[in-house]
């Protein structure tokens, strides 16, 4: 058999063939199935697409192959270069794929390929959006911001620790807030010893450092989208939006990248995660907060926006005002960030800024 394939450059013509990868950093895990059965046992391969390639066009050449993999660390690049191969490759979410309990019970890359193959056999899997490789590092740029915020965030929580530990309490007047003279006295601060006196100069000085570090990102991120045309535009038209800035409008075009992809504005409010979690039995029916499947970081965002466009929105408020005469306002302000998110889908569509005051 081995022989007639090596001599056969056609010999799988007309033949579809599954094949599941568990991706890791230094090897990929293959399985591959037609006909409703494993052709074979699980091959570990070198990790790369060519490897792929090459194994599948020597072991069954002239055949037609889909590959699916889950996505994680590896981000899109695998299924960029399977494509460019001729093998069409689904990226899912790993939470999408269907497990059996002996599969959960006994998880390894060989069990999770196998299975990755026969849900992609069964049309039981929906690949995710694959951005292009432009729009993938624009996403980083934009994430590796967020990042920054954060460190920020626990830098100044281990600051305050600190002063709590040693008994500093700022004055009554600059108690919440970040200014000079905030500044001026933490860096007026003695301890009676040199060893903390280090630790707490230094922990100042990574904070005024990181403070630099995002204003000089935050500069360079604005020179760059301004530059990009279609992007600045569709940034231009977001800012129109109350309660979208720039760092909003930012972390829309980049998470969201194309807003075609979403054939209904309730695509979007799913995606994003301002959908309840239902749980539905028999004729008993309840929610349960919002769902898990969400982007944390544009629900946040989004909520905080639509805090923002219930004041300053005409149309909004009245809306906000009817909701929490039935409802607590934290429940209501959900409802007005659905209304926010459809309006951004619209004014992102026809390209036309959005207008105050409009009610539908």
């Amino acid at each position: 058999m081995r022989q007639f394939v090596q001599d056969s450059p056609d010999a799988f013509a007309g033949q579809v063939f599954f094949v599941g990868i568990d991706v890791h950093k230094k090897q990929w895990t293959c399985s591959v199935r037609a006909n409703r059965m494993n052709l074979d046992k699980p091959v570990v391969i070198e990790a790369s697409a060519k490897a792929v390639s090459s194994f599948l066009q020597r072991r069954y050449p002239g055949g037609t192959f889909r590959a699916v993999y889950e996505a994680g660390y590896s981000g899109f690049w695998p299924a960029r270069e399977l494509s460019e191969a001729a093998i069409a490759t689904l990226v899912v979410n790993p939470a999408d794929v269907p497990s059996k309990n002996k599969e959960l019970a006994n998880k390894t890359d060989r069990v999770d390929s196998a299975k990755l193959a026969r849900s992609l056999e069964n049309g039981e899997l929906t690949g995710i959006y694959q951005p292009s490789r432009q729009a993938e590092e624009l996403r980083a740029l934009n994430r590796y911001r967020n990042q920054l915020i954060k460190d920020q965030t626990r830098l100044k929580n281990r600051l305050k620790a600190m002063l709590a530990q040693f008994n500093y309490r700022p004055p009554t007047e600059l108690e919440g807030r970040q200014s000079k003279a905030l500044q001026a006295w933490l860096e007026g601060i003695r301890f009676e010893t040199p060893y903390a006196q280090l630790v707490f100069d230094e922990r100042l000085r990574q904070l005024a450092e990181s403070r630099q570090r995002q204003a000089r990102l935050l500069r360079q991120m604005r020179q760059m989208a301004s530059q990009e045309t279609e992007i600045a535009q569709v940034i231009g038209l977001l800012q129109s939006i109350p309660g979208v800035g720039f760092l909003t409008a930012m972390l829309l075009v980049t998470e969201l990248i194309d807003i075609r992809r979403f054939k209904t504005a309730d695509d979007l409010v799913a995606f994003i995660g301002l959908v309840p979690k239902v749980h539905q039995s028999d004729e008993t029916s309840y929610q349960r907060g919002l769902s898990n499947r969400r982007n944390a970081e544009l629900r946040s965002r989004l909520i905080e926006a639509a805090w923002i466009a219930a004041r300053k929105d005409p149309a909004l408020t009245l809306k906000f005002g009817q909701l929490t005469q039935r409802m607590h306002r934290n429940k209501a302000i959900i409802r007005i960030a659905k209304l926010l998110v459809k309006r951004i889908r619209h004014v992102w569509k026809t390209k036309t800024p959005y207008a105050i005051g409009i009610i539908a």
